[in-house]
């Protein structure tokens, strides 16, 4: 959002109704191809929406305009959610929503920089995004730029020793224009993320290496604009981290309701079931 968007295109829909259509999105384009990593998508709809439509500074029309703040997938496997996004955003047209993961779609399954307006790096090696988001925050700051680097990654990165020396750099360099948000739903491929590595006091661990850090609850709104804002209007000279405790498939109770969610199975039959559920708690 900035000075030149026009007057109400975006004030006027609440951020529970914007979360609200990017599961709705997120379903219709699962549904396209039958699969689809929806269970993250519905999780971190919330934090999304919150990004995009309280946080962030962007132009839906130059989606490369140089004072962009920048929003960075590290976990390319979430790309159905931010396709939603820009759809909801205005940056991707909706028309296009039936193409997702077709050939020569725009919206490949996964995350790729070269084929989709608005998505800034190709993510999916998993480990990289808070890397790239260092080296772009450097960059920023180097030209006089004030824009934010976002950077979104998943719980299961913390695993990555590359996304460590990611966190020491960023300090090391008084990164204050970084923030990394964290979706901790506590999956992984092989199962829960606190079976696969020790984790536990996740912001203390960050303020330990001299981050200031938060931890919400990533599927309530009003915890995420407060702690976004208490991001970006932080005076001091470092980097920030919220770490976003989501629910897979928030919002449709019988897939929420699986063991195995990280990749979710949803049956032929079952894609207008949790159509239908999203429906029920539509926002008035």
């Amino acid at each position: 959002m900035t000075a030149e968007t026009p007057p109400g295109a975006f004030s006027n829909m609440s951020l529970e109704m914007r979360a609200w259509n990017i599961r709705r999105k997120a379903l219709l384009m699962g549904e396209v191809q039958g699969q689809g990593y929806i269970g993250q998508a519905l999780g971190v709809a919330d934090v999304l929406a919150t990004s995009y439509f309280h946080a962030m500074d962007f132009q839906a029309e130059d989606p490369e305009w140089e004072g962009r703040d920048r929003f960075l997938l590290s976990i390319g496997h979430y790309a159905i959610a931010l396709y939603a996004v820009l759809m909801e955003a205005g940056i991707l047209p909706e028309e296009e929503l039936e193409t997702y993961g077709m050939d020569d779609s725009r919206m490949p399954m996964s995350g790729m920089a070269s084929y989709t307006p608005g998505m800034e790096i190709t993510g999916g090696s998993l480990g990289h995004g808070l890397g790239i988001a260092v080296g772009m925050a450097m960059g920023l700051k180097r030209k006089k730029n004030p824009a934010f680097v976002y950077n979104l990654m998943s719980d299961g990165e913390l695993d990555e020793g590359s996304t460590w020396e990611a966190v020491m750099s960023a300090v090391q360099w008084k990164l204050d224009n970084l923030i990394c948000i964290v979706d901790f739903n506590n999956q992984q491929a092989d199962g829960p993320t606190r079976d696969a590595l020790a984790v536990g006091a996740e912001a203390p661990k960050w303020e330990a290496f001299g981050w200031f850090a938060q931890e919400v609850d990533g599927n309530d709104l009003d915890a995420l604009v407060a702690a976004f804002d208490a991001a970006r209007d932080l005076t001091d000279a470092r980097p920030r981290v919220i770490i976003c405790n989501t629910t897979m498939c928030k919002g449709v109770d019988f897939l929420e309701a699986r063991e195995i969610t990280h990749f979710v199975r949803v049956e032929a039959d079952e894609w207008s079931k949790a159509l239908a559920k999203l429906e029920e708690g539509k926002p008035q």
